[in-house]
């Protein structure tokens, strides 16, 4: 099982996760532990949760359960997550498959982090580019 790599930065109360490679049947177990911890801090009064897919060149019908599952976890805690800087192809996963209608989107990381905690943009437009 090829374990995604998963990459994660917090901004005041906005915690960005971004995985890098494809998401599908063969490492979505292993994505969906490595995101229970962060699920676990996105509530109503933690931290919401940005999911910077920019690195993420496919994901399959296996990759959206775990997204979807996370979605349902984060909205029992009160928490939200939201979904940016998506691929073309990713996107059009999404769209054909109606996440869109579950996660709102942004075509960018900055784009998101703005609407979700506005006091983090100064933290966010100063980190380095790593």
């Amino acid at each position: 099982m090829e374990k995604l790599e998963l990459r994660n930065q917090n901004f005041d109360k906005v915690l960005v996760l971004s995985p890098a490679g494809r998401i599908d049947h063969a490492n979505c177990d292993s994505f969906r532990s490595q995101l229970g911890p962060f699920i676990a801090r996105c509530k109503g009064d933690g931290e919401q949760l940005v999911f910077d897919l920019g690195n993420v060149d496919y994901i399959s019908s296996a990759g959206l359960r775990c997204f979807m599952l996370a979605e349902k976890q984060a909205k029992a805690q009160g928490g939200s997550i939201v979904v940016a800087a998506m691929q073309p192809v990713v996107k059009e996963i999404f769209e054909i498959s109606r996440f869109t209608l579950v996660f709102e989107t942004f075509d960018s990381v900055r784009d998101a982090v703005a609407k979700l905690a506005p006091a983090a943009l100064p933290a966010f437009d100063g980190k380095s580019t790593a």
